[in-house]
């Protein structure tokens, strides 16, 4: 993302609006420096707190201060209170590049280590910090945002929803019986750091393929690989790559065995990541997982619900997959994002758009075109070629990465539409949304 606009969100002022609000019970709104270890590590331990951990040692304090640098970090302050320099409210967010269909990315607000202390509940202290900084997005053009979520059901009140699923799976490896391809080249073990260093380049190359994906935010790679210092158990992690027929390095991932005590012919397998840059290399790195040794079931996490591997096995009922909800999505500018994305199919739909905060409500025109960009204006009247669809702006945000149906909100009442199935081809993309980790 532009260096300028990630600049401007995370030093801009904190909201007015939030700040009085929280002023009027006594609380104080502040930003938090990332230079200043001592306040820093006083909001680490609230997050930590707000999680349910317990309370971070040095050295993870130390970790958090390195791979937190560039958030803008939000805390609200009790003067009153026995530590009053610990936040009883935390928040954090960052610019970063969103995924959306047609191999494209738009500025996003990604939110984060979002608590409230249990001594402090029903206060509104969440909503004056999460309006205040959607606020501050808007206003600096960002026209979406996005977050990752432990409660599903606070975030609906400020017009988020899920849409991109996580799918899970469990597989039964001796039942399973390979039948996908059998590429050409080789999988090698490689030590964990050798993975640090060739994933995020990987990582870039192919997330902008699947809607729904962000740049990795600081730190990640190191707490995948094992590579910081707090890091718990990184001996127990494998690291592989694939290498095609040419020897070019075209994908790696991460597993690590859990013992069966009880039978050890079938351990465990859990693949922490795994990215592949080629179809070769998905079907390699897979392969290699599902024929180990000593293996009786594997597991992964933060796949696609429709995951090429499910038809890569000779038994289906080997696997089971279960599917909870992943990324949310909250429009902010619904012309900028709806242009933001590309369409497969030519069409016109004319949207009114109800929003609780305010920033997406208005009637917009959206036309797709064959070449699967499209305008958006606003419109007054009815205008003829268009199908016309009423819907809330959590609702516009669930359909906004081609995932989830429209026919399916508007059979659950969420959404009108005077020819549902019209409006849900033009937001309908072939592949599907995923995000392929948690944040």
């Amino acid at each position: 993302m532009p260096t300028e606009l990630a600049q401007q969100q995370h030093d801009g002022p904190l909201d007015d609006g939030a700040r009085a609000a929280l002023a009027e019970q006594g609380l104080e709104l502040r930003l938090v420096p990332n230079a200043d270890p001592e306040r820093f590590r006083a909001w680490l331990q609230a997050v930590a707190r707000g999680f349910l951990d317990g309370e971070r040692n040095d050295e993870q304090l130390q970790a958090g201060f390195d791979r937190l640098a560039q958030r803008r970090l939000v805390g609200v302050f009790d003067g009153g209170a026995p530590e009053p320099e610990r936040p009883v409210a935390t928040f954090a967010s960052w610019v970063a590049e969103l995924s959306v269909p047609g191999g494209r990315g738009i500025p996003s607000v990604a939110i984060s280590s979002v608590t409230a202390a249990p001594t402090h509940r029903r206060r509104g202290i969440l909503r004056s910090m999460m309006e205040g900084e959607l606020r501050r997005a808007d206003e600096l053009g960002i026209p979406v945002a996005i977050l990752t979520v432990s409660e599903s059901t606070i975030y609906g009140r400020f017009g988020f929803a899920p849409a991109a699923m996580s799918g899970h799976i469990e597989v039964d490896v001796p039942r399973a019986r390979w039948i996908g391809p059998r590429p050409e080249g080789r999988v090698d073990f490689i030590p964990r750091e050798r993975f640090r260093e060739v994933a995020p380049g990987l990582h870039d190359a192919v997330r902008l393929r699947t809607a729904g994906e962000i740049e990795m935010p600081d730190g990640h790679w190191d707490r995948f690989a094992g590579t910081r210092p707090d890091a718990e158990h990184p001996e127990k992690l494998r690291a592989i790559q694939y290498t095609d027929a040419n020897g070019r390095l075209a994908g790696v991932a991460l597993y690590a065995y859990r013992e069966n005590h009880d039978d050890f012919a079938r351990s465990k397998v859990g693949v922490h990541r795994l990215i592949a840059e080629t179809p070769d290399a998905y079907a390699a790195l897979w392969r290699f997982l599902l024929e180990l040794d000593l293996v009786g079931e594997l597991t992964a996490s933060e796949l696609a619900v429709d995951e090429p591997v499910l038809w890569m096995i000779g038994d289906r009922r080997a696997a089971r997959l279960t599917v909870q909800d992943h990324q949310y999505v909250r429009i902010l500018d619904v012309p900028a994002a709806l242009a933001g994305r590309r369409y497969a199919v030519p069409g016109a739909v004319a949207l009114e758009v109800s929003d609780p905060l305010g920033f997406g409500e208005g009637r917009w025109l959206l036309r797709s075109r064959e070449d699967g960009s499209a305008s958006v204006e606003p419109w007054d009247g009815s205008p003829s070629d268009a199908t016309l669809v009423r819907l809330g702006i959590a609702e516009l945000s669930a359909v906004y990465l081609g995932s989830v149906s429209l026919t399916a909100l508007v059979a659950a009442g969420r959404a009108e539409a005077s020819d549902p199935l019209s409006a849900a081809r033009v937001f309908a993309w072939p592949e599907t949304a995923r995000l392929s980790f948690w944040y």
